[in-house]
């Protein structure tokens, strides 16, 4: 079974001290869903119609547990922290 990714790009920025309450339980919550924090912050370079904005890549086992992750009570409560934020959220499988 193919490994996948939650890939998450923001189109605005969630206010600083709203994404410091977030940022802990977020990783709680995926970490208790099988998560491993790849990459998380500003783009160091831009291309095409990308964004200035955070990134967010976490490796899962599974496409089932990515999801679970995400849509999961503790991780959507400490998604509700972030306000009104936009974002951009995929789950993609590796390739084999």
């Amino acid at each position: 079974m193919p490994k996948a990714f939650i890939i998450v790009f923001y189109r605005n920025s969630p206010e600083r001290e709203k994404l410091d309450e977030y940022a802990p339980k977020a990783f709680a919550a995926m970490k208790g869903f099988g998560a491993n924090f790849l990459a998380r912050g500003n783009p160091a370079k831009i291309f095409e119609s990308g964004l200035q904005e955070r990134v967010v890549v976490v490796e899962f086992d599974d496409v089932d547990a990515a999801e679970k992750a995400y849509l999961s009570e503790p991780y959507q409560a400490a998604f509700r922290l972030l306000g009104d934020v936009e974002r951009d959220v995929r789950i993609i499988e590796t390739m084999d």
